[in-house]
């Protein structure tokens, strides 16, 4: 795992999380909602690949 990908992480946490509050205090928390899901799908993207290598490598190591 890169040190790019947890700063990337964070500044999408903080971007949205400013947007979503911004969102919300105009009164449109249906967006923020939509900001905030965007926002999660985005990561989990970028995460799935990680999680996928650590379950094959979980695999061949306790394979007999």
């Amino acid at each position: 795992m890169d040190v790019s990908l947890i700063f990337k992480i964070a500044a999408v946490g903080i971007l949205v999380s400013v947007v979503s509050q911004v969102l919300k205090q105009s009164g449109r928390e249906e967006h923020a909602f939509l900001t905030s899901l965007a926002g999660l799908i985005l990561v989990l993207f970028w995460i799935v690949p990680f999680i996928y290598d650590l379950f094959e490598t979980m695999k061949k190591l306790f394979s007999l």
